[in-house]
């Protein structure tokens, strides 16, 4: 197992999920100004990139610190429970930041309908680069940090707040991690311009994340109707790579995963845990999705990450990474939520050994193959 620590950074929530499987749809009938709603007991849950991305990690058995960001209130106490239920020490480094109110999300769930939010940004609102005690990232590996669409200071002012951040890791000699959310186009979000700001912030990313709906909103909205393609996915991951990246891996929803490595050999030589440039300079990866009992698909791109992320610290090349993020993946969609179904790495790696059967590639991406 390797020793090489982790942080994972960002967007945490709590989730208040309703039992409201005795409830009749359509939505609007259910819920009506006046009427009580009876339902059962509500799931509490924790949501975002630190608990979904840091918490499959840990259960995958890696060193790991997480740092989301949440007020001393009864919702940031209950976040701070839940995560440290997995490890007392998983808690310990979490930001508290004094009286501000911690991030929430009311998921309505009502059998046969779209599932509805309302969402409290909360302190996830206010993290901003000095949130960060650098100190205590000495001797960490790898910096994830996830869902700057969703934190107001990260994307103002060009995302200064996030490049500033990246910066500061990068110049310790970290490697760096992205992901992404997909903006609502009708929120102050949806209104920035990502490319100019993915262009100040990913010279000092090495790793960038993000789903390909993500980044084909972000840097050409113009092919948002065009559908997945090895030219599409050539085209992103150029993109991705002239704006400073040195390592991409786009999420395919059901289709699976890309993964590319830009050719700039001195881009590949700035990242600290490439130990053999050839194994990624100018490579290029396709992997279908592992057969899997489907239980649910909640945080699953988040354990798809990790999957990676986990394969870059054992230092594997392309095609192992992009293998362990499909199956790490997989393991997720086996339970309800993110996490529960995630099991040591050694476990996933002795059911890949055992011949786990892929689903066939998307004909469209077969040459990858």
């Amino acid at each position: 197992m390797t020793n090489k620590s982790i942080v994972v950074a960002g967007h945490i929530c709590v989730d208040m999920i309703p039992d409201m499987s005795a409830c009749k749809g359509p939505l609007d009938k259910v819920i009506v100004p006046g009427k009580l709603v009876n339902v059962g007991a509500p799931l509490m849950s924790t949501g975002g990139v630190v608990a979904n991305t840091g918490l499959a990690l840990h259960k995958l058995g890696l060193p790991v610190k997480l740092l989301g960001k949440v007020g001393d209130d009864s919702f940031g106490q209950i976040i701070c429970q839940i995560v440290g239920a997995n490890s007392p020490q998983l808690s310990r480094d979490m930001i508290i930041s004094r009286g501000e109110s911690t991030s929430y999300s009311v998921v309505i769930s009502v059998p046969g309908c779209d599932r509805a939010f309302l969402h409290y940004p909360g302190t996830n609102n206010t993290f901003c680069a000095d949130d960060i005690n650098y100190e205590s990232l000495e001797g960490v590996s790898l910096f994830h940090f996830g869902y700057p669409p969703l934190m107001r200071k990260m994307f103002l002012n060009n995302g200064a707040e996030l490049a500033q951040m990246f910066g500061k890791v990068k110049a310790m000699g970290i490697t760096t991690s992205m992901d992404m959310t997909l903006p609502d186009p009708d929120s102050e979000s949806g209104r920035v311009d990502w490319a100019s700001l993915l262009a100040e912030v990913l010279p000092h990313v090495d790793i960038f994340v993000p789903s390909l709906d993500e980044i084909v909103y972000m840097l050409a909205p113009d092919r948002m109707e065009e559908g997945v393609s090895v030219q599409l996915l050539r085209d992103i991951s150029e993109a991705i790579f002239e704006l400073g990246s040195a390592v991409t891996m786009i999420k395919l929803g059901d289709r699976g995963i890309y993964a590319g490595a830009t050719s700039r050999e001195e881009r590949l030589a700035d990242v600290s845990l490439i130990q053999s440039s050839d194994d990624w300079c100018g490579r290029e990866i396709y992997r279908p999705c592992f057969m899997a009992n489907l239980v649910g698909t909640t945080g699953s791109g988040d354990c798809t990450i990790a999957g990676f992320l986990g394969g870059w610290t054992h230092e594997m090349n392309i095609e192992e990474c992009a293998t362990m993020a499909v199956a790490v993946g997989a393991f997720s969609v086996e339970a309800a939520d993110a996490t529960g179904g995630i099991k040591p790495w050694a476990k996933v790696l002795e059911r890949i050994n055992a011949g786990w059967e892929t689903h066939l590639p998307a004909p469209q991406l077969e040459e990858l193959m």
